[in-house]
Order: C-alpha cells, then sequence, then structure tokens
C-alpha cells in the first residue's frame, strides 16, 4: 500500500507518543507528524524504524538517548532554529516521562521554539486508574534508587505526602522495594501494575504487606512495572458483607447510583465495584 501524501505540519518540537505493547494505539495525528517531520528523534532507531515500517512511513531518523544527549541536543536544537518540524518519540509510551527529553524540551522553550505534544500511552497514568486508588491527587516518583539504605531514605522522604504515589520499578527489585515500601509506609492499599497495554497485562491489588509477602515468594516477573500506593491514612477497603449490609439500608430510600457513591465514600471501596454489587442488590429476584 503506498504511503499517504504526509501532510503539512509547522515547524518546531513535536512530542509524539508511540504505543506501549500494541501497535494500533498509535494515534491518527501522531502517525501524520511522523510521515510530515523533517527528522524523528528517538532513543532507538530500531524500534521506531519498525512502527514506521507497520504504517508505510519513510522518515530520517537520529538517536537521541541519556547516553548522547549532551551531543545530539545541540544538533537538534540548531535544525529546530532553522525552522524545521523535529519529531521526538520513546521506545514506548510518552516522551519525557523518565527520560532525557525534558531537557531538550527545556531548551526549546528557552530559545522560543514552538513545542508541541501530542498525548498517548502512558503507563503511570494507566497503572493510576487501573489501581482502584484517588486520583484527584497523586505524585509521580519515577524509580526509587536500588541499594537497600539509598531506597529507604527515598521512600522516607514520601512518606507524608498527602497523594497517591506512582513509582516505577525493575522486575528484579519488585520483591525487595515492596518489603522497604511496607516497612516504610505501613498497611497501605497498593497495586503492582505489569506489561500495561500489552498482551499479558495484570494488575494485582492488596496492602504492601500482602504485596510484598506474595512477590517475595515468587520469580521475578517479567516486564515493566509501576507501583501505585495510596495515601497515609487511607483506610483498608470493607469486604462484601459491610459493603452489601450498608447498600440494603441506603437503597431503601436512594437510587442505586446515589446509594453506590455514597457507599463507596463511606467504606473506602472502588465506586465501580460498589456500583455493581448495588445493581445485584435492586435486581427483582
Amino acid at each position: 500500500m503506498p504511503e499517504p501524501p504526509a501532510r503539512p505540519i509547522p515547524p518546531g518540537l513535536h512530542l509524539v507518543s508511540t504505543p506501549i505493547g500494541n501497535l494500533r494505539d498509535i494515534t491518527l495525528r501522531a502517525l501524520d507528524t511522523l510521515r510530515g517531520a523533517d527528522l524523528i528523534a528517538c532513543e532507538d532507531t530500531r524500534v521506531t524504524r519498525k512502527l514506521l515500517t507497520a504504517y508505510g512511513i519513510q522518515g530520517r531518523l537520529a538517536a537521541y538517548h541519556d547516553h548522547n544527549a549532551a551531543r545530539a541536543g545541540p544538533a537538534l536544537i540548531a535544525r529546530l532554529e532553522a525552522g524545521e518540524a523535529v519529531a521526538l518519540v520513546s521506545d514506548a509510551g510518552t516522551p519525557l516521562i523518565s527520560d532525557p527529553g525534558f531537557r531538550l524540551v527545556g531548551e526549546a522553550v528557552a530559545r522560543g521554539i514552538p513545542v508541541t505534544a501530542l498525548p498517548g500511552p502512558s503507563a503511570p497514568l494507566a497503572a493510576l486508574v487501573l489501581s482502584g486508588l484517588p486520583t484527584d491527587r497523586f505524585h509521580f516518583a519515577g524509580f526509587a534508587p536500588p541499594r537497600p539504605a539509598a531506597r529507604r531514605t527515598f521512600l522516607r522522604a514520601l512518606a507524608d505526602m498527602d497523594a497517591t504515589l506512582v513509582l516505577l520499578e525493575s522486575p528484579r527489585r519488585l520483591a525487595a522495594a515492596l518489603a522497604d515500601m511496607n516497612a516504610v509506609f505501613g498497611p497501605r492499599q497498593a497495586a503492582v501494575a505489569r506489561e500495561l497495554t500489552k498482551l499479558h497485562e495484570e494488575v494485582v491489588h492488596g496492602d504492601l504487606a500482602s504485596l510484598a509477602a506474595g512477590y517475595a515468594g515468587e520469580s521475578p516477573p517479567r516486564g515493566e512495572i509501576v507501583i501505585v500506593i495510596g495515601p497515609p491514612g487511607m483506610a483498608e477497603p470493607a469486604g462484601d458483607a459491610e459493603i452489601d449490609a450498608r447498600l440494603g439500608e441506603a437503597l431503601a430510600t436512594m437510587s442505586v447510583r446515589d446509594a453506590a457513591a455514597l457507599v463507596a465514600e463511606a467504606t473506602n471501596a472502588p465506586r465501580r465495584r460498589v456500583y455493581r454489587r448495588a445493581l445485584a442488590l435492586a435486581r427483582p429476584a
């Protein structure tokens, strides 16, 4: 199939989100930008080339990553100042999340070069919304240090933060990290998300103690890991029996939706779970 004609895109730096696990997750706007860019800067040219080949895109690639950012960055800025359109992509997900792209954006902003973000897949945000934990206030902390002493110091600095915490972790350090999180944070609710948006996507919910114990008895999981931890003072969600009892009382005077909202807030249980149980209780026998 011949490549569609590239749509003109304005000069500047365009941050293009790429699929994490499924090539179909890329947006049409991202494809238009990749087709129209004068240059595509990427972490690994081999990975990005596979994406371009899948969609029949002939693009010029340049490597930009942690190891060459100091050298490659000025060359990209020079092209941007010459009026070119440069697309910056990551190997998977949204650029600038735990990668050196923020330096390039900072330099572009300082020089008055237009910067555009094309939203798309983001493992930390996907993990947050799948965790069932509060999303109104959250803090992305990136990777904790790999060494135990430094990791515990890092975690203690986050302990009093009144927000849901989102962290990245290596699979081989997951059990040790969860044990340290349990020791520092205490019995908080948490979720371990693995391989988000990919074929073997998995999210495991529980308190930090049970998660630490569970992963301590297993071989390290495969894939990319995101850990989401509830804020301090967040009580453990109520069990089904308590939820059903509260729903029974609320449904006597309220609609299913209002009863579910009230009980979810009172029991600290995920709203969807409570709503499903309310529907079941309200259904005629």
